[in-house]
């Protein structure tokens, strides 16, 4: 039954298909389908807008208009079906700060970050790489390549790779990497490789390595897209890092932790 009602609207011109709203929206109702931000069912959008404070591009706006009633059994079903939790939906959002950006990213405002000195001592030695394998572009891997097979594999987005201090150390040594953008790269192309690389590589398990900016969550929706398109049930675990390069969280999953 129709009515009239709040409901999402995305402008598809603006998406870069980031993922980020996919991962605010509780319901299910948004997915990434050609690059793009889609809504799949007018059923499971509530009309509140929590995603609308996560689109790093302005795509996304409420609207009034006749459409489905919001159906809360639908949703439930809707997250079972694509293995997410059910829970309380999302509260309407606060009001966004009126600063303005001229890409419309606030993960790309410029700003002079604290630099912590290192302790002076009688010496500083040359740290070795802890690369173990070439390449590390997530589409130059090749799913069938040795050194993927049965290893603790490591998603890492290219700003924190950059931000985080202690990354040979503990993202590279004894581990697999792949490296990317998922604002600026094509996520679903991401999406494709990665599934590939689990169906054939089959990792031990697979950690995301993301910036605390909302755009670069979008690596954690396409981890979550690629074990789901691989049929492959591995630990799926994610690293927060600040940029100041500090670990707001950590949640990762593996079978071992490598040796510093």
């Amino acid at each position: 039954m129709k009515t009239k009602r709040q409901i999402i609207e995305i402008d598809e011109d603006k998406c870069n298909g980031c993922g980020a709203c996919i991962i605010a929206c509780a319901e299910g109702a948004l997915e990434i389908i050609d690059g793009k931000a889609r809504l799949v069912g007018e059923v499971y959008c509530d009309g509140l807008g929590a995603c609308l404070g996560e689109c790093p591009e302005d795509a996304l706006h409420i609207v009034e208009r006749e459409v489905e009633e919001f159906d809360e059994v639908a949703v439930e079903h809707r997250l079972q079906e694509i293995g997410r939790d059910t829970g309380e939906p999302h509260p309407a959002p606060a009001t966004p700060e009126p600063e303005t950006l001229a890409c419309g990213c606030p993960g790309s405002l410029a700003r002079s970050l604290a630099t912590i000195e290192a302790a002076p001592g009688p010496s500083r030695q040359r740290q070795q790489s802890r690369l173990g394998h070439w390449p590390v572009k997530l589409q130059l891997l090749q799913p069938g390549t040795p050194f993927l097979r049965g290893a603790d594999l490591y998603l890492v987005a290219d700003c924190a790779g950059i931000a985080y201090p202690q990354l040979h150390q503990e993202i590279l040594a004894g581990h697999a990497v792949a490296i990317g953008c998922p604002k600026l790269d094509d996520l679903e192309a991401h999406i494709e490789r990665l599934a590939a690389i689990l169906r054939e590589a089959r990792p031990r398990s697979l950690n995301v390595v993301h910036m605390e900016v909302p755009c670069c969550r979008g690596f954690v929706f396409a981890a979550e897209q690629a074990v789901k398109r691989s049929g492959y049930d591995l630990p799926l675990g994610r690293m927060k890092i600040g940029a100041s390069g500090e670990l707001l969280e950590d949640e990762r999953r593996q079978q071992h932790q490598a040796a510093v």
